[in-house]
């Protein structure tokens, strides 16, 4: 969503931070840019003149263009503005009420209102433990009560038994009497909308908070529609009144404009953000990380998370058990990118890693994108569980075999098996002579901590830029480039970067042979 961003910023920053000494004009220039990059990301005027002056005014102040790093204290004036405009802490949904708490979705048709309502009731009840009733008020786009009904049946989250011929606000009194007696904690209700802003709609909207009370009103809004969607935020919380903001669709190539205006508009918190199409796709919004991104400094605490959520905590331990004893085979090696692609693949890992935002693009330039995972998974796929096992007795007979079964080639199958070698290989020298070095990869990759195997634990989280000095700042950007440039020590195996299991090779950074 913020790759342009990220990248027009970071061309102007970078330039700023390789300098020793900064003048006015200098910041001048800079800010020039900023406003430029803000603007093309669709980020609304008043948002970006108002975010530009106070970067402008601490920016010139005589402490920065006369410290160490001024460059680097420009950066920090940068990212502590962003977060300022998305909203200085993350805010959740408030549940904090009598039950049932009722949560009422507005925003217009096409925005994802029902898919969302169907991710929230499945967020609560898997993650919070909670009971939930959904209830479709759309009474006008044909089968919206059906689909909700579907979604409920996905998730196995109650819904509210459709009635024919009964009016949204009938709907509504029902569904919170409904959830009253069947003892459910939240109840939410899932409102029309209108392809555009229209007066029956506001009065509907008006009508069904008054007889419902709702604890929580929660904008839906595409973030691909830009600045259109600020004007949105607006017109909803003058008339209905709304609590936050939910952004779908951030998983799309689009500017972001939306997502760091709205927040600045409406004084809104935005509280969860739509990443794909599944039930599960919804995170929670965090200003510091987004910031963190938008800069590329990396969001190692989401990726953690993230690994958190995906990776199977017994599958991974007895994984690590394996590879202390240096065994490592195609199954194994299956594993491994399963994880990669449920965390986002190469790219979303990329991303989310300090200094190796650039990575992408190389990945992407040398044909490294996440497809060749699904072509490895497809040839490990078409062997037999003892060539899986035993990958040696692969001869050229089974390799053609096994290449008509995947829709590749000898060549393709060929690379899988030497890029097995050389992880196979690894395990080996850890698992043998080296088994401190082993313990020690582990505890980095939260072996030691959180979870066996896992990311979480040892990789810790960002620390908080807004509490940082110059020097410590500098510190911080020069641990990002050594990151970049290969973590700790090794390599990728054929990525030329660091060597971590399962994460990578793909003949790539020392040229294919």
């Amino acid at each position: 969503m913020f790759e342009n961003l990220q990248d027009r910023l970071g061309s102007v920053l970078k330039g700023l931070t390789g300098r020793g000494a900064l003048s006015e004009a200098d910041v001048a220039a800079a800010l020039r840019e900023v406003r430029r990059a803000l603007l093309e990301a669709d980020v609304a005027l008043e948002v970006v003149r108002d975010f530009t002056a106070k970067v402008k005014e601490k920016a010139v102040g005589a402490d920065v263009l006369k410290s160490i790093k001024p460059g680097q204290m420009v950066v920090k004036i940068v990212h502590d503005e962003l977060v300022e405009m998305l909203g200085a802490e993350g805010v959740t949904i408030d549940l904090n009420a009598p039950s049932p708490v009722v949560i009422m979705m507005v925003g217009l048709q096409g925005s994802g209102k029902t898919t969302t309502t169907g991710k929230i009731a499945a967020r609560l009840t898997n993650r919070d433990r909670k009971k939930v009733l959904m209830a479709s008020l759309d009474t006008r786009r044909p089968a919206a009560q059906e689909q909700l009904k579907q979604i409920g049946e996905q998730t196995k989250v109650d819904t509210l038994p459709v009635i024919a011929g009964q009016d949204p606000v009938a709907i509504a009194k029902r569904a919170v009497q409904a959830a009253k007696l069947g003892g459910h904690d939240v109840v939410i209700l899932d409102t029309a909308g209108r392809t555009h802003i229209d007066e029956p709609l506001m009065v509907e909207m008006a009508e069904i908070r008054k007889v419902s009370n709702p604890h929580e009103i929660l904008l839906v809004a595409d973030s691909l529609t830009g600045q259109d969607a600020v004007n949105l935020a607006r017109n909803f919380d003058s008339r209905v009144g709304i609590t936050g903001l939910v952004l779908t669709r951030m998983d799309g190539d689009g500017r972001g404009g939306a997502a760091l205006s709205m927040r600045a508009v409406t004084g809104k918190p935005i509280k969860l953000i739509g990443t794909g199409e599944k039930m599960d796709a919804l995170e929670e919004f965090h200003p510091k990380r987004i910031a963190d991104r938008i800069l590329g400094m990396g969001d190692i605490v989401s990726l953690v998370e993230r690994a958190a959520e995906t990776i199977d905590a017994e599958k991974a331990k007895a994984m690590a058990e394996k590879m202390a004893k240096g065994k490592f085979d195609l199954d194994d090696m299956a594993e491994q990118l399963k994880q990669m692609q449920n965390m986002g693949g190469m790219g979303g890992i990329m991303g989310m890693m300090p200094g190796m935002g650039g990575m992408k693009d190389k990945l992407a330039a040398a044909g490294m994108d996440d497809s060749v995972f699904k072509r490895q998974l497809a040839i490990i796929s078409s062997m037999t569980k003892y060539e899986r096992a035993h990958p040696d007795v692969l001869k050229n007979s089974r390799k053609k075999r096994i290449a008509a079964g995947s829709g590749t080639s000898a060549a393709d199958i060929n690379k899988l098996l030497k890029m097995h070698r050389q992880m196979a290989d690894m395990m080996k020298a850890m698992g043998g002579k080296g088994k401190g070095k082993m313990k020690q990869m582990m505890s980095m990759l939260g072996g030691g901590g959180g979870m066996p195997g896992g990311l979480p634990g040892g990789m810790g989280g960002m620390p908080d830029l807004s509490k940082l000095d110059a020097n410590q700042l500098a510190e911080l950007q020069k641990q990002a480039g050594s990151l970049g440039g290969g973590l700790p020590s090794g390599g990728l195996p054929g990525l030329g970067g660091p060597k971590l299991p399962g994460l990578g090779g793909f003949g790539f950074g020392k040229g294919k042979k």
